[in-house]
């Protein structure tokens, strides 16, 4: 409908306008998304045959819907998208407080206006990009807040008695009418505001105040809940979840590539860091893998959570780190290195929340074991940590039996943070059978430059799985023999 040439109710009535509902809308507009095959919900990966579908399915039966799920799991996202399956544009009676349709009006001074002008009431149009209102729910979130008040100045300019329902403030759920109505971490909202919203979800009565106003409110709800707050802050009331139709529950990603391709797709690099800083798929796979191991870790409060957004932390975070060495060091471009993966303890810091055990550990030493179990991880997937044995011998062979002969022989490696590319690749190549055994473990490295950040991997994968030592000092990584070292088995302790 081509609203930018009707402007009053005759003019709609002519176009053949016919008021629908806002879970019409939804429902006619996804099934025409289905049928074209175009993806509502963009942008959203790992969910495609688990919680778009039953979301889809909520839309199609007119529900009210629930988004349940830890945090970081895209539930927000999710409810914004869903303003795509509106119209684009949609009548409004121009100066309607509530958004109300100029054929289907709520309020008696609104109908009244329409009988006084006739065709000739004015009407504007609203875009679906503000047919979208966000509430998080608090403790000090008030029923006059959702629902509404009497104003008495309001009553006061209109000269009239706080008995006339004109006195009436409305508050955000009455003038979210004909929106999507998203009210964030629904548990947290006091038991008397939830029991106040069940009687709009099924009857539409509004209560202000003495006042109770039929007002047929078209909203569709979406409430997001994380299981936690069910027990720790809050639960949702039993009549009001009765009344919520469809109850989804969401998930972290199930495999660590699609992780990964969601935080490259969130994380926020500048054009400079994208242009300057290579980051070999070894690298990614190492970075994703701290959030792997915080979700199963002893120390972390499996309870609340690790975030998406600590993948997407900590992958910025690194990136950063390489340019500002890259900076110092005067290069003009540089890879991302192993060794960088230590500036990320600030973002794994604020992104988990820890058990007791955690809490006696310290949120520092929990940051570093997870990166240490991440290089353990990514290096025992590639590496083997053992040899074979040879035929008629019993003993296995070390496939590492070179380099840490070499180290045994009291040498010392020291790669600086700060250290050119050329310095660092200079120090690597010192270790001998180092090269050697990254084209031999990693040959899908296409990239020169790439074997250089596998042969540092196999250096702090050997110090994970305890057969070199590694310490940190003044702004240096020190590889040296495990029994020669001054602080055998400390790994990552930092003195500095």
């Amino acid at each position: 409908m081509d609203h930018q040439h009707i402007h009053t109710l005759g003019a709609l009535k002519a176009a053949g306008y016919q008021p629908k509902s806002i879970k019409e809308e939804l429902r006619s507009n996804l099934i025409a998304a289905l049928r074209a095959r175009k993806p509502v919900f963009s942008g959203i990966l790992g969910y495609e045959h688990s919680v778009i579908p039953d979301l889809e399915h909520a839309i199609l039966s007119g529900h009210q819907i629930n988004l349940l799920g830890l945090r970081g799991q895209a539930k927000t996202r999710m409810a914004r998208l869903m303003t795509q399956l509106l119209d684009e544009w949609v009548p409004v009676l121009e100066g309607s407080e509530l958004n109300e349709d100029p054929m289907a009006p709520l309020l008696d001074a609104s109908r009244q206006l329409i009988e006084e002008r006739g065709d000739a009431t004015p009407v504007t149009w609203m875009h679906r990009s503000e047919r979208y209102v966000e509430k998080l729910a608090t403790p000090d979130v008030s029923v006059a807040d959702l629902i509404g008040d009497v104003d008495p100045i309001k009553a006061s300019n209109l000269n009239i008695p706080y008995s006339d329902p004109r006195a009436i403030h409305f508050g955000l759920i009455p003038r979210s009418h004909r929106c999507i109505f998203v009210i964030n971490e629904l548990p947290d909202l006091q038991p008397r505001i939830q029991v106040a919203l069940f009687n709009i979800l099924q009857e539409g009565d509004v209560q202000i105040r003495g006042f109770k106003l039929r007002l047929p409110l078209d909203i569709q709800f979406v409430f997001t809940a994380n299981p936690e707050d069910y027990t720790n802050r809050g639960s949702i009331v039993t009549p009001l979840k009765d009344r919520i139709g469809s109850q989804i529950l969401t998930h972290y990603p199930k495999d660590i590539e699609t992780s990964m391709a969601i935080t490259v797709q969130e994380a926020k690099l500048s054009e400079a860091q994208r242009s300057t800083v290579d980051i070999p798929d070894l690298m990614r796979l190492l970075m994703e893998q701290i959030a792997f191991q915080a979700r199963k870790s002893e120390f972390v409060d499996q309870k609340s959570g690790v975030s998406a957004r600590l993948s997407i932390s900590v992958f910025e975070q690194v990136v950063s780190a390489a340019e500002r060495r890259m900076i110092l060091s005067g290069d003009k471009n540089t890879v991302l290195r192993v060794a960088d993966l230590y500036a990320a303890v600030p973002a794994i810091n604020g992104k988990i929340e820890m058990v007791y055990e955690g809490e006696l550990e310290g949120p520092y030493h929990v940051a570093l074991n997870l990166i240490i179990q991440s290089i353990r991880e990514s290096f025992t997937a590639y590496c083997p940590v053992e040899g074979k044995a040879r035929k008629n011998d019993k003993k296995p062979l070390d496939p590492y039996r070179e380099v840490t002969r070499w180290f045994g022989e009291g040498a010392l490696l020291d790669l600086s943070l700060d250290m050119s590319d050329a310095e660092y690749r200079k120090e690597l190549e010192k270790v001998p059978g180092l090269y050697d055994l990254a084209l031999k473990y990693f040959p899908h490295l296409s990239d020169a430059a790439h074997h250089y950040t596998a042969m540092e991997l196999i250096l702090h994968g050997l110090a994970a799985v305890s057969k070199l030592s590694k310490t940190y000092h003044d702004g240096s990584m020190q590889f040296a023999d495990l029994f020669g070292s001054i602080l055998p088995g400390n790994e990552e302790e930092r003195n500095g």
